[in-house]
């Protein structure tokens, strides 16, 4: 069988990593093409992953985002094309790539795609009508699918994504010597929303406020910027610690005492590897966070004050004794729902 996978956001890579090695242990052939966008071609070539780099972001407004589906997806046509177009491929996956869902209705080629936030209503109303099957957790109820189209074509999973692409992932210290941290102090990991202004917030929110008392307090906080424009203003600030390229981050977050995030995937991975963690996600919570919060797993970030980074038990070795992993082969036999499975 030949699969064709979609990267277009550093998540993305991490949570098809597993998908691709699988697919080819089996004697499968897989073609990886990539957005240039965050860390997504660095951690494609941290990962070992062979791709083809097509397109890049657009940016935030909905006309921009417009032109970009567009014309990344028109890209995308003409890249299959040249690979047998649908004779070429016999199953096209992507984590909430819209472009390669429209590539794929186009050359008529069995499509899946996945996510576990379900209130990008712009992304999901594209993917979710036009994909043959739409892999979520089963966190999420099944009515909330209704607006898109995709009810009769869920494949839902137990647990967190997260718990399936981390199941063969022990923690790595040599991130600790990279990044000049020490492992006898508080470490505490933050990633930024996905605005590209920071200035302001250094005195007009509460994420803001929370840099501002790490820096104040010289607590070792690695900042993992999500733009160029983000990082230069951090490194302007100063009292951060900035990494220049993608790095080992699920092993920087297994060995910090304390995670503060405004995205959802690094917050979930601190909840799959054991380490406290604030949400200071300023949107609609998806049903995965309201579980994990009604758990107990995860805080949402109200107070700055609560933010207190102090050393945690495990935190030395990155241990996670009740830590649970899942079978990433569950996750790939959802995926390949259209063909009939694996």
């Amino acid at each position: 069988m030949r699969v064709w996978i979609d990267l277009t956001n550093s998540p993305h890579v991490v949570v098809m990593r597993p998908v691709i090695e699988l697919l080819r242990a089996d004697g499968h052939e897989v073609h990886v093409t990539a957005r240039d966008f965050a860390q997504t071609l660095q951690l494609c070539e941290r990962f070992g992953i062979d791709h083809t780099a097509i397109g890049h972001h657009r940016g935030g407004k909905l006309s921009a985002k417009g032109l970009g589906l567009a014309q990344r997806s028109g890209a995308l046509v003409r890249w299959a094309r040249r690979r047998g177009g649908r004779a070429g491929f016999d199953l096209a996956l992507g984590h909430g790539s819209n472009d390669v869902t429209v590539a794929a209705a186009l050359l008529r080629i069995p499509c899946s795609t996945t996510f576990d936030y379900e209130w990008a209503t712009v992304q999901h109303n594209v993917n979710c009508r036009l994909a043959q099957a739409v892999v979520v957790p089963d966190a999420i109820p099944p009515e909330r699918f209704a607006r898109y189209g995709a009810v009769g074509k869920l494949q839902r999973y137990p647990g967190l994504k997260e718990e399936y692409y981390l199941a063969d992932f022990e923690p790595d210290p040599a991130i600790l010597g990279e990044l000049g941290l020490d492992p006898a102090e508080p470490i505490v990991v933050v990633r930024t929303p996905p605005s590209v202004s920071l200035y302001h917030r250094f005195e007009h929110d509460t994420f803001g406020a929370v840099l501002e008392r790490l820096r104040e307090q010289g607590t070792q906080a690695v900042v993992l910027p999500r733009t160029p424009e983000q990082r230069e203003q951090l490194r302007e600030v100063g009292g951060f610690i900035l990494p220049e390229r993608a790095i080992d981050a699920q092993s920087l977050i297994a060995f910090a005492d304390l995670m503060v995030s405004a995205g959802g995937t690094m917050n979930r991975e601190a909840v799959a590897l054991g380490t406290p963690v604030f949400t200071s996600f300023e949107g609609r919570l998806g049903a995965v966070d309201e579980r994990l919060i009604g758990e107990g797993r995860l805080r949402r970030l109200t107070d700055p004050d609560e933010v207190v980074v102090v050393k945690r038990p495990g935190a030395a070795d990155g241990s996670a004794p009740d830590r649970i992993r899942r079978d990433p082969r569950d996750f790939l036999r959802l995926l390949a729902a259209p063909v009939g499975g694996l």
